[in-house]
């Protein structure tokens, strides 16, 4: 294990934000995980775990020693006639891990398709599209606590999967780093979700009528491709806010000043679009110096080359702000603030 000073976090982080840390090191085993913990303890440093970068804004230098999970492999693990699990190791790039599973026509994951990060930041937020979330399929995930080196197991019901929440983000937060993380998916007798979004309207362009779990998965990426960028030419961390859940009483008293408000069954509440209530609030497509909002989809910030993260964070809370007088409804941040 080899550790860098000053490392520029450029290429580690989805919105191509330039800023360094103290220290930095990759892992490739978990040996190497807990020989990089060891050297954090002993010199006193701030741990900072990275995966696929996808999920963070930094909006300044990191003091410490950043820790980047390599960790590779997809394995199935057991399987009867009508399922099989399968288990992926954290650094895996999941929607190349999605394509592994559409390509063994394990279904399950499809509507995942084509969003960015690594498979060990899935379960943490509990990823979700187009009416799937990783809660719906996964069975258990193995997990090394920082504290004493042990690796313990969760199971579904001990992550504690909320909406885009987990036991990661709050009881156990900066406890734990996801090693692997295992999916029971279907063999046969898939079980397809199109009504969500726009998939059974992308189904019809592509005259689909029986659509497989490999045309959902087009169907997805097409949607995906056509409304938000690709971090490799724009900087950005997809989705930058929460969709608010509101009550239906709240939902009505907007709906008479805003008819055209829409909302999507949440539990006994409702789930508000986020990206509606920004484009209404005028701000799509606004750009201030490097730092936007796409001009496709509202609810992804953008770095159009050298805005700073803090030029992020302030048209964030502006959007935040403005949101709120408009509305009556505070958004939250999905992405995580460095």
């Amino acid at each position: 294990m080899s550790i860098s000073k000053k490392q520029n976090l450029k290429p580690y982080n989805t919105f191509g934000i330039e800023v360094f840390a103290d220290y930095f090191t990759e892992a490739n085993s978990v040996e190497e995980i807990i020989s990089a913990l060891e050297f954090a303890e002993k010199n006193q440093l701030k741990l900072l775990i990275l995966n696929g970068g996808s999920n963070l804004l930094f909006t300044q230098d990191f003091k410490g020693l950043v820790l980047k999970i390599n960790l590779k492999g997809i394995e199935i693990v057991s399987e009867t006639d009508e399922f099989v699990e399968v288990k992926v190791q954290s650094g895996e790039n999941w929607h190349n891990f999605v394509q592994w599973t559409l390509a063994h026509n394990f279904g399950g994951l499809e509507n995942l398709s084509l969003i960015p990060g690594n498979a060990g930041t899935a379960p943490m937020q509990n990823i979700g599209a187009y009416g799937v979330e990783i809660k719906d399929t996964m069975s258990e995930l193995s997990a090394l606590e920082i504290s004493t080196g042990k690796i313990r197991k969760f199971t579904n019901e001990e992550c504690q999967f909320g909406y885009r929440e987990s036991v990661f983000k709050n009881e156990l937060k900066n406890q734990f780093i996801i090693l692997d993380v295992t999916f029971k998916l279907t063999k046969k007798n898939h079980e397809l979700h199109t009504n969500y979004g726009a998939i059974q309207s992308e189904l019809e362009k592509l005259n689909i009528q029986n659509p497989t779990i490999q045309d959902i998965s087009k169907a997805v990426i097409n949607i995906r491709q056509s409304k938000l960028p690709d971090p490799k030419e724009i900087g950005n961390a997809g989705s930058f806010f929460k969709n608010p859940v509101i009550s239906k009483t709240q939902f009505e008293a907007i709906q008479k000043e805003f008819p055209n408000i829409s909302a999507y069954p949440s539990g006994n509440e409702l789930k508000l679009a986020a990206g509606w209530l920004i484009e209404n609030a005028g701000w799509k497509g606004k750009r201030f110096g490097d730092a936007g909002v796409h001009e496709k989809q509202a609810l992804v910030l953008v770095n159009y080359g050298k805005a700073s993260g803090k030029e992020i964070f302030d048209l964030s809370q502006s959007i935040l702000d403005d949101v709120q007088e408009k509305f009556g409804i505070l958004l939250e941040r999905e992405v995580n603030i460095m």
